[in-house]
Order: C-alpha cells, then structure tokens, then sequence
C-alpha cells in the first residue's frame, strides 16, 4: 500500500481521489494540503483523509510518504515537483508539468534522476481512445493519410443567467492568458500523438471574443507526421448551436478505412466493420483511474511512464509553437 500526499484541493481532484478509492488496497492518499481552508477540509471529509495542511511544505516534513500526486494550480508544479524530489518521492504531476515549455525544460533537467515523474495526461486513458489506439496498432484502417479532431461547445456563451457555464464550472478559466489551447486542447495533441505518432506543428490560429475570460476561446492547428500525414485540430468555447458540455469529434482516415468517433458513437468502416456506444461520463470517470493505476503499476514494476516527462515535452513544444505564432 503506498501513501500518497494530495497537493491540491481544487475543481479535478474529486476526480482524482475517486480513482483512489476504487484502487483501494493499492494505494491511499493519508494527507492533503492546500491553502484554501474550506476547499481542503471539504476533501478531507468527503474521502476520509485523516491528515490536513495549508502548505505542502509542512506536509512533506511531517508526513511519511511513498509519493505525491499533485493537482494544484499549474504556476505552481514546478515548485511542488521540486519539493517532492527534494524529498526523494515519486511524484504524479498533473498536465502541464509548467507554465511553459521552457520551465517545464528547467525542471525535468533539474530532478535528480532517480526521481520518477509522471505527467497526469488522463485524456489518452479514455477506454474508447485505448480501443481506437488498438485498431491502428492492429492496422484495421491502413496506413493513416489524415486525421481531424473537433471540439465545440458553447461554454463561453452566456446562458439565460448571464453566466459562461464553463466558468462556472471552472472559475479559473476566467484568469488564464493561455487558455483553450494550454489548458483544454492541449490534452487532445497529446491524445493525436498518442493515436498518430510524432507531429510537428505546421500553422496555428487563435482567436479572443470572449469578455469573460483573458485567454483564446478559439483555436486551429495544423500538424504533419514525418510520413506526410495531415491533422487538423480545431476547438471553439463560443459554438452557438452546441450544447456548454464538451465532447470530441474524430476522423481519421487510412488506406483501407475509416475510424469515426461522433457524440457517443464510434465506429470502425472497414471490411469487417464495427459500431459501439461510448458512455461518455463513464470513461471521463475510468481516464483518471487508468492514469492513477498506469502510475502504480510502473512504480510497482520499475517500468517506464507512458506520459512521461520526456514525452509530454514533446506535446509542450507543439503548444509552445503555437503560441509563438499568434
């Protein structure tokens, strides 16, 4: 049973705590610490964990740990990474590892490397993600020529109330400079390089209409694979006619067929062709579990993280790209 450290009490750690509890007998998280007093006792209660701190600092000192998942804010994981190391703990780190692409450089540099970090980039854990992976892997559709990937939601609409419902839902949304593209999208480059292999960013465009927030609210990406592969990754916040709840699209198109991921139907049109239903909430739910395990399985076995730091730099350098364009 390993001991784990929550750092973090905000919006996402629900999410990760309920992944704990499922793998109880694995692993226990026996103390948290953020500095919001309400939001950290609020876990506490809730999950039963019997040890709280306002600071991380003083719970690394008292505590006896095996590891530290860290949620908190992203300005803050690079200090709270190199705490954890400092401390010779095995650390989960929530997606980005920094705020940028050159912090986030400095810090894997900068941990001693004995320490094992894992990124927490849930999105690839999805079971339908996992299953599409397979298919590819198994060349069900071919040799891929091109890819597209969607996300449209009416989120930074104002509902009947006046509200943008996902800032309501996440009100730090309103704050991010980098927003869409840093905070959300950036889990779907990650998912197409998990799905489709090395990209290297081609154009990008960004977009701001929002008044409710300070970040992009728009965002389109142009990618190519060394095989000359082209992907297309679009996603817009303000998409009157779809519903503030997010979901994504998908198409990727090989030599012998077609994978297509619409709503909660994804489908193989091949010559042995597939269709099944995605119970989206449900695998929502089982991406945090499937990180959460990954990570206990790899610190079990000595095996290598799937979204390890080296690999999620890979996805920063896109998103860094991006941004360096607009």
């Amino acid at each position: 049973m390993l001991r784990i450290g929550m750092i973090g009490a905000g919006w996402v750690t629900q999410h990760h705590l309920n992944a704990y509890k499922q793998l109880a007998g694995r692993a226990k998280v026996v103390a948290i610490a953020d500095p919001v007093a309400e939001a950290r006792n609020r876990r506490a209660q809730a999950y039963s964990i019997p040890a709280v701190y306002a600071n991380a600092a003083e719970m690394l000192d008292r505590e006896k740990l095996d590891a530290v998942d860290v949620a908190s804010p992203r300005e803050t994981h690079v200090a709270m990474c190199e705490l954890a190391g400092s401390k010779g703990l095995a650390i989960l780190c929530q997606k980005p590892l920094a705020p940028n692409l050159q912090g986030a450089q400095k810090l894997v540099q900068n941990l001693p490397p004995s320490i094992r970090l894992m990124v927490h980039e849930n999105w690839r854990f999805r079971p339908h993600y996992r299953l599409i992976a397979q298919w590819l892997n198994e060349g069900y559709i071919g040799k891929v020529r091109q890819a597209s990937m969607t996300i449209l939601t009416s989120g930074l609409l104002p509902d009947a109330e006046g509200r943008l419902p996902a800032v309501e839902r996440q009100p730090f949304f309103a704050t991010l400079d980098r927003l869409l593209l840093m905070e959300v999208m950036i889990h779907h480059v990650d998912t197409l390089r998990f799905l489709l292999g090395p990209l290297e960013l081609q154009g990008a465009s960004f977009g701001h209409s929002c008044p409710g927030v300070r970040g992009e609210d728009r965002a389109t990406l142009l990618m190519s694979s060394p095989s000359g592969m082209g992907v297309i990754l679009n996603g817009d916040f303000m998409a009157r006619g779809y519903p503030p709840a997010q979901f994504d699209r998908l198409e990727i198109f090989g030599e012998r067929g077609t994978i297509r991921f619409m709503e909660t139907t994804l489908q193989l049109i091949s010559e042995n062709p597939i269709s099944q239903s995605v119970d989206l909430d449900a695998n929502y739910m089982a991406s945090y579990r499937g990180a959460i395990e990954h990570f206990l399985n790899c610190l079990a076995s000595g095996a290598p993280f799937e979204t390890s730091p080296a690999d999620n730099l890979e996805t920063l350098k896109l998103v860094e790209d991006a941004y360096a364009r607009n």
